[in-house]
């Protein structure tokens, strides 16, 4: 695909239009769902951002009113809900334009799907059939703009919200929370630091990778899984070398949402052991799953040999086999300054019990290739905060 190409509408899982200088589609794209006023929600290294506020003028311009909401953490917290769900009725607000990296996507979803309900956020966690409790009818419609590539929260049906008393990461979910429309714009992604660009980029790989080496039967989603981390592969490097690169860029944007497409399949000990480190340590999702890597692809080997071999040719890896992909991830970590360890990252042993068991209680480890104990995750993140492969 050349970048000419990029630039095209089509339907997967939902309505996307992608291509450069796509943002200026955004008022058309709000009012084709009715929005007349929306509420912009970003985070608040974006929002004085010339992207956001050129975003900001043109919905002034083109609509009837436009409003900005950017009291949101790295690890958008219940509080940040309830803010943005007040900021939303405040100004009266019809629908939602989700802005940012994963993040402000994860929080605009939920302040959209919140600002109608009668229940705290936490009576639709993603447990057994809670998401009958939502009223429907109060949910708003959802523009999602995504300005990294790792997420894919512009194609999910879900937000990670973190429950700061609890000290615990919860999966929001109600399917209508698919945003309705998502613009792909790879001029958005360019501002991007390198550092930002590897993390996220290594997440788009973790969402991929892991709903690869899922257990369950989602042929669609295992396909896309295995184009996604071949994009990774080819272009992620690309992205971090330089920035300004539109076509690497733009390849980013499509494997970030081939992979919360892909992740319909399962994730897996990544996310189980990210989740509960994020938060409690409010460290970078991203990040997080990019140095647990290498660590939980070792501890699932005897499940995942044979896909892994398999991958490993699709990939024209030299020796196909396990070990030859392990070699590979840890290899493109150390090229994209990934550190090898959590200790690199101010993590230390001292919460591993209560993180193993964090783990094994988190949805995503239902559908890892081993049913891991609690303390075979407390195994893993020892080795993650020590660097022991």
């Amino acid at each position: 695909m050349n970048i000419e190409q990029f630039t095209a509408n089509w339907n997967y899982p939902t309505t996307i239009r992608s291509g450069i200088g796509r943002i200026n589609d955004l008022p058309a794209a709000c009012s084709e769902l009715g929005m007349q006023n929306p509420l912009i929600v970003t985070d608040p290294g974006l929002a004085e951002l010339p992207m956001v506020l050129q975003a900001l003028k043109h919905c002034q311009t083109e609509l009837k009113g436009c409003g900005l909401f950017a009291d949101i953490k790295g690890n958008p917290t219940g509080e940040n809900v309830e803010a943005g769900v007040a900021a939303c009725k405040a100004g009266n607000h019809d629908g939602v334009i989700a802005f940012g990296g994963g993040s402000a996507l994860d929080a605009g979803k939920a302040i959209a799907l919140m600002v109608g309900q009668d229940r705290p956020i936490w009576d639709f966690e993603d447990v057994g059939d809670n998401y009958l409790r939502v009223n429907v009818e109060g949910m708003l419609p959802v523009v999602a703009v995504p300005t990294t590539s790792g997420t894919g929260s512009e194609v999910g049906r879900a937000s990670v919200i973190t429950h700061q008393q609890e000290k615990v990461k919860k999966i929001i979910f109600h399917a209508r929370m698919l945003p309705e429309i998502v613009i792909l714009d790879p001029e958005l992604t360019c501002g991007l630091p390198a550092k930002i660009t590897a993390a996220t980029g290594m997440d788009a790989l973790s969402h991929n990778l892991e709903a690869f080496c899922s257990p369950f039967y989602h042929p669609m989603a295992h396909g896309i899984a295995i184009e996604g981390i071949k994009l990774v592969k080819d272009w992620l490097p690309a992205a971090v070398a330089d920035g300004s690169n539109l076509q690497a860029r733009a390849q980013m944007l499509v494997a970030s949402t081939m992979g919360a497409t892909a992740f319909q399949k399962g994730l897996g000990a990544m996310h189980a052991l990210a989740h509960p480190l994020g938060a409690l340590y409010d460290a970078h999702h991203g990040l997080l799953n990019a140095i647990l890597m290498p660590y939980v692809l070792k501890a699932n080997q005897s499940a995942i040999e044979n896909k892994v071999t398999e991958l490993s040719r699709y990939l024209d890896l030299p020796e196909p086999g396990f070990d030859s992909f392990l070699n590979w991830v840890v290899k493109l970590r150390s090229e994209l300054g990934i550190p090898h360890s959590l200790s690199e990252i101010g993590i230390d042993d001292s919460q591993v019990q209560k993180i193993g068991q964090m783990a094994f209680d988190d949805p995503s480890s239902g559908t890892n290739p081993i049913l891991f104990t609690a303390d075979e995750y407390q195994t893993i993140c020892t080795n993650a905060v020590r660097g022991n492969l």
